[in-house]
């Protein structure tokens, strides 16, 4: 799993006023909860959290969140709020994990090679664009890659068949179809 550090500091202000006065000086409010802690009012600088939100966008990613240089915690954002009109930054949501504890994460599947059946008129149709995977938060891939070079018309891949790593348990029905080849006629119907 993607990891990326980011740096924090504690808020005392709280409030409209106080919170409109933190984004003029280029600043976001944030919260951290979880792992039965008490809540904690962040803020973080917004230009350098605006880039590491573009690294991890749409990842399952761990932030090694750093609160005033000396308290690192293992967390994942939960939440991003933003303004409608000007897609500005106004306020982000962080949980925090155990990371010896397993959970589960959806993950994409990665579609490889060009199905023969493609090439016989036949076209691919993909029935599971991601799977749940259940393990360790630093175990589980960004991705699980499945082969499709071998797909003819009339054959099709279940989840079952996505290797995985050793301590990574998949609890998407391993009996759902991923991926299929029809021909082009049947899947226009």
């Amino acid at each position: 799993m993607l990891q990326v550090d980011m740096s924090a500091s504690k808020r005392e202000n709280f409030g409209k006023c106080a919170m409109r006065r933190l984004r003029v000086s280029g600043n976001t409010p944030a919260v951290l909860y979880g792992n039965n802690k008490d809540v904690t009012a962040l803020q973080l600088e917004t230009v350098s959290f605006t880039k590491s939100l573009f690294q991890i966008s749409r990842k399952n990613a761990v932030v090694n969140l750093s609160i005033d240089g000396n308290d690192t915690r293992h967390v994942m954002v939960k939440e991003i709020q933003t303004d409608p009109v000007d897609d500005g930054l106004v306020h982000a949501d962080f949980y925090e994990i155990d990371l010896s504890t397993p959970k589960s994460f959806t993950v994409p599947v990665e579609f490889t090679g060009k199905a023969k059946g493609e090439d016989l008129g036949g076209e691919i149709l993909i029935h599971n664009a991601n799977v749940v995977l259940e393990g360790l938060p630093l175990d589980v891939p960004d991705t699980v890659t499945l082969d499709v070079s071998d797909l003819g018309i009339g054959d099709s891949i279940e989840t079952s068949v996505i290797e995985l790593p050793e301590n990574v348990k998949m609890k998407t029905d391993g009996s759902s179809l991923c991926v299929e080849v029809v021909t082009a006629i049947a899947s226009e119907s």
